[in-house]
């Protein structure tokens, strides 16, 4: 079979309003080319920090390619807490001599936010051969530098997430406390679509980094807006508002965080492709926001930056209106998170490294 060309490849990844997601089109052509590549492919090196391990769980449910064609046809996964058998020393040797051994030609995939508190006390990954225990901050602290990319998994590993939530006692952060900004890739949600995952790596197994956002997400994946693409969108261009969880209408009222919120849920789905979460009459609550979940809480409560059309206007005025509305809500609350500190790529330059 011909290798899929980059420009086919970023159309299968890319998903519209009209199109289906990464998981009904990745067979044959994507599959085939990753195939092509594995022979030469680096390893990868999972790491679990401060988290429920949901995005692995999530990438244990890809479908196309299955889990067993992904490790055994098509990825090098070299080290994965949930499949090595060793623990203390054996463990931390096995990950260190890897990384040596495969200095700046190694991806490391981080999944969970990194604890800082007591010197990283909180998160003991295993013991050196000395004895002395390996925190998961020195272990990042180097494998960071070793490896030629680095990609954060999850909400919590790239922007802190769930496990930073106030009042954060352990003091966990995302990786763009510990490592240079530049070399890491974002694939944040709680948990991320598996295809965001596979797709990640697809792109930089076959061709290089992808084109990111300002927040070093995948512009493949996370370039517009959950509300652009929510079938429940005509709901709120004619202002029909649902009031409680199940009822019919635009879900702003009970606390969809869609007009804020970057990523194709509405058009990949999620389990099989048989639904996502507003498809499950549940709002979105905003996870692959950098600002979640702070301030994305309370989950089920109208947010106050998000505007709506008036119940008056006509049908063109609204959807005239509703992209000044949606773009100043959005505005407004991004500028409160700049100015509180709270997110931004650059935000560790002013803080300087752990």
């Amino acid at each position: 079979m011909k290798k899929i060309s980059r420009r086919h490849f970023l159309k299968l990844c890319t998903a519209s309003a009209a199109a289906v997601g990464l998981s009904q089109m990745w067979i044959p052509a994507v599959g085939e080319a990753f195939r092509k590549a594995a022979g030469g492919n680096p390893p990868i090196l999972w790491i679990q920090g401060s988290a429920c391990n949901g995005c692995s769980t999530s990438l244990v449910n890809t479908v196309h390619p299955n889990m067993r064609e992904l490790l055994t046809e098509i990825i090098n996964m070299s080290f994965h807490p949930g499949f090595s058998s060793k623990a203390g020393s054996l463990l931390t040797d096995q990950l260190m001599e890897t990384s040596r051994r495969n200095e700046g030609n190694f991806i490391l995939v981080v999944e969970g936010a990194i604890p800082r508190a007591y010197q990283g006390m909180f998160n003991i990954v295993g013991e050196d051969s000395s004895g002395k225990k390996v925190t998961l901050i020195s272990l990042l602290s180097d494998l960071c530098k070793r490896a030629k990319t680095v990609i954060a998994v999850g909400s919590c590993a790239s922007f802190g997430g769930i496990s930073a939530a106030e009042p954060n006692d352990a003091e966990c952060v995302g990786l763009e406390k510990l490592a240079d900004v530049n070399k890491v890739v974002n694939i944040p949600g709680c948990p991320p679509h598996p295809d965001w995952i596979v797709g990640t790596l697809a792109q930089l197994l076959l061709y290089g980094n992808p084109e990111l956002d300002d927040y070093g997400r995948p512009k493949l994946f996370y370039e517009g807006l959950i509300h652009n693409n929510c079938p429940r969108r005509q709901y709120f261009d004619n202002s029909i508002f649902a009031e409680q969880p199940g009822e019919d209408g635009c879900l702003l009222q009970i606390g969809c965080k869609g007009p804020l919120t970057h990523g194709d849920c509405p058009t990949r789905l999620w389990n099989g492709a048989s639904s996502w979460c507003v498809g499950a009459n549940a709002p979105c609550i905003g996870c692959t926001d950098p600002s979640f979940p702070d301030l994305t809480m309370p989950f089920y409560k109208r947010m106050s930056e998000i505007e709506g059309p008036g119940i008056t206007s006509t049908a063109d005025a609204i959807g005239m209106g509703l992209g000044v509305a949606t773009a100043l809500g959005l505005a407004a609350h991004l500028t409160g998170n700049y100015l509180t500190g709270r997110i931004g790529r650059k935000k560790r330059d002013r803080e300087g490294d752990i």
